[in-house]
C-alpha cells in the first residue's frame, strides 16, 4: 500500500471534492466575464414572487443549495410561469421537496429565456495534462452530434476563436432560423472567461456551464456548476 499523504490520503487518490451552488457557482464565474441572466436567490414564496415581478414574466424558479448539483433529475426546476400565483405555488412546492441530505435551501428566480440554439461549455481536469477548457453543442442532440473541442488552460484569444472553428457544425452559428450569427467574440470571452477562472482558482475541479443559450446572437450561461477541491 503506497504511504499516505499528510492530508490522510495516498499520493494517487483524486482529490476530495465538493460543489458550489448554482447561485455561488454563478457569481465566482461573473467574475471572470461569464454571462448569466439577471436572476435573484431568495427565501420563501413570497420573496420568489417579488422577485419575479422585478425580473418580469414568465420566470423560471430553481431549488438552490450546496448539495443540490442535480436538479432537473430531480424535478427541482419550474420553468415558464406566467403570474404570480404560478411563481407562489412552484416556490412551494420546490421548498417542500427538500430532503434533510440537501442542507440549507433557497430559491433562485431567473427569466425565462427562449433559444432555437444551445451549446454546452465548461473546465475539467485530465489526470495526465491537467485542466482544460471545452465548447461544444448542446440541447437534445449534443449526444448524437459528440461536437465537442478542448484546449489546455491558460488559453488565449487565438485559441478560444480555433475552439468555436473547430466546432464541425458551423451551420448552427450562422443566422439561423431567421436569428442573427452567434457572437464569436462574445463567445471566445466566455471561453476566455473560464480559462482565466481555472487560473486564479486552481481549486477548481471542474465547471460545468450547460446550457449556453444562443439569444439574439450573443451567449447567455443559464444553469452553472462549479466543483472545488474540499
Amino acid at each position: 500500500m503506497p504511504p499516505a499523504s499528510a492530508g490522510g490520503r495516498a499520493p494517487h487518490e483524486p482529490p476530495i471534492s465538493r460543489t458550489l451552488s448554482e447561485a455561488r457557482s454563478k457569481a465566482l464565474l461573473a467574475r471572470f466575464g461569464v454571462p448569466f441572466p439577471e436572476e435573484r436567490v431568495v427565501a420563501d414564496p413570497d420573496a420568489a414572487v417579488a422577485a419575479a415581478i422585478d425580473i418580469g414574466f414568465p420566470a423560471v424558479v430553481k431549488l438552490n443549495g450546496d448539495r443540490i448539483a442535480h436538479k432537473t433529475e430531480r424535478n427541482l426546476v419550474r420553468l415558464n410561469l406566467a403570474d404570480e400565483a404560478a411563481v407562489r405555488r412552484a416556490a412551494g412546492e420546490l421548498l417542500a421537496a427538500a430532503t434533510p441530505a440537501d442542507g440549507e435551501v433557497e430559491l433562485l428566480v431567473a427569466p425565462m429565456l427562449r433559444a432555437t440554439r444551445e451549446l454546452i461549455a465548461g473546465l475539467a481536469r485530465d489526470p495526465h495534462f491537467g485542466m482544460t477548457v471545452m465548447l461544444g453543442v448542446g440541447g437534445v442532440l449534443a449526444e448524437a452530434i459528440a461536437d465537442a473541442t478542448i484546449r489546455l488552460v491558460p488559453i488565449e484569444r487565438e485559441d478560444a476563436e480555433e475552439m468555436i472553428d473547430d466546432l464541425t457544425t458551423q451551420n448552427l452559428l450562422r443566422a439561423f432560423r431567421g436569428e442573427p450569427p452567434v457572437d464569436r467574440s462574445r463567445l471566445a470571452d466566455v471561453l476566455l472567461a473560464l480559462s482565466r477562472a481555472a487560473v486564479v482558482h486552481p481549486e477548481i475541479v471542474s465547471a460545468d456551464l450547460n446550457p449556453v443559450l444562443i439569444v439574439g446572437g450573443e451567449p447567455i450561461a443559464v444553469d452553472a456548476l462549479v466543483e472545488v477541491q474540499a
